[in-house]
């Protein structure tokens, strides 16, 4: 028997496999397919401070390797996922974390603050690739000075396990990680989507109605990689890595390259059941390479 369970700092996971906000909905979504407590964690979709109908059709653009998104945070808000879908889904056996996102820091210090009083939600992940509206539309995860301070203001309300995902259309996004693990982050997720657009040149007009759009899938891959690896060798919290992982090969390169978690995102669309499948394909990997505990895989590569 090997060991799959995994410590993010104060936040225990079963095995290393969790799956991406955004692309596995609420979880409950999933039940038709997987056991849900065969996760390591959840990561629901992006919360609010209030509710969001999301961009104009069409917001979804498929490429060669990847899709584009542009959905825009479509949620009810916090109150009605506090109300009414956290009682709901808060009895499943795993871990389920609320990605929060906003515009304002105000925005995610009142979203984050409400979460904290829902009981039995052990972490949150903090979406800094929201454009940052009182500074002229910079995602706060693109300026150090912002993340650090969005950062530090929810660590100021919430008590419980702390996730800053990065965004990658940055310079040098080891900055940015030094920077959030300094104010206060128990763990950093990365990466999130790269900016992309599409064009159809029947009508001469972009694909996506915000023109620009989130990439990911299996393009991203190699650039997640490398980034994983900058970031995992910069800081001294736990990385949970993610970026085009469809199989179990694709997580044990991202734990090899320093990531003590993974998450599983696009893939989910095509192969409702690939997490349990990733978890399989480890435990498999282990035994074939005679290891007993996931966490040795961490960090691994030899350069």
């Amino acid at each position: 028997m090997v060991d799959l369970s995994v410590n993010l700092g104060n936040l225990t996971l079963r095995n290393p496999v969790m799956t991406a906000s955004g692309t596995f909905g609420y979880g409950e979504e999933y039940e038709d397919f997987i056991d849900l407590s065969r996760l390591g964690g959840i990561i629901v979709k992006g919360t609010t401070a209030g509710a969001r109908e999301g961009n104009p059709y069409p917001r979804m653009a498929e490429t060669p390797m990847g899709m584009l998104n542009a959905v825009g945070l479509q949620n009810k808000g916090i109150d009605v996922f506090s109300n009414e879908i956290w009682p709901r889904i808060s009895n499943r056996d795993t871990n389920i974390l609320v990605n929060v996102s906003g515009s304002t820091i105000e925005e995610y210090v009142e979203t984050a603050a409400k979460i904290a009083e829902l009981e039995g939600v052990p972490g949150i992940e903090l979406n800094i690739s929201c454009p940052n509206v009182k500074e002229g539309g910079m995602a706060f995860g693109t300026s150090c000075p912002s993340a650090i301070a969005v950062t530090r203001a929810v660590r100021e309300v919430f008590p419980r396990h702390l996730m800053v995902k990065l965004s990658p259309n940055v310079t040098d996004i080891t900055e940015i990680a030094k920077g959030v693990e300094g104010a206060g982050a128990d763990s950093v997720s990365l990466i999130n989507t790269l900016l992309g657009m599409a064009i159809n040149a029947e009508t001469q007009k972009p694909v996506l109605s915000t023109v620009t759009g989130g990439l990911s899938g299996p393009c991203v891959k190699p650039v997640a990689l490398r980034m994983v690896w900058q970031v995992a060798s910069s800081v001294k919290v736990p990385v949970v890595g993610l970026g085009g992982i469809s199989s179990a090969t694709d997580a044990i390169e991202f734990l090899l390259a320093g990531a003590s978690a993974i998450q599983v995102g696009t893939a989910n669309f095509l192969e409702p059941d690939i997490t349990v499948k990733i978890v399989d394909g480890i435990v498999q990997y282990m035994e074939a390479k005679g290891l007993q505990k996931v966490s040795e895989l961490t960090g691994a590569l030899k350069i």
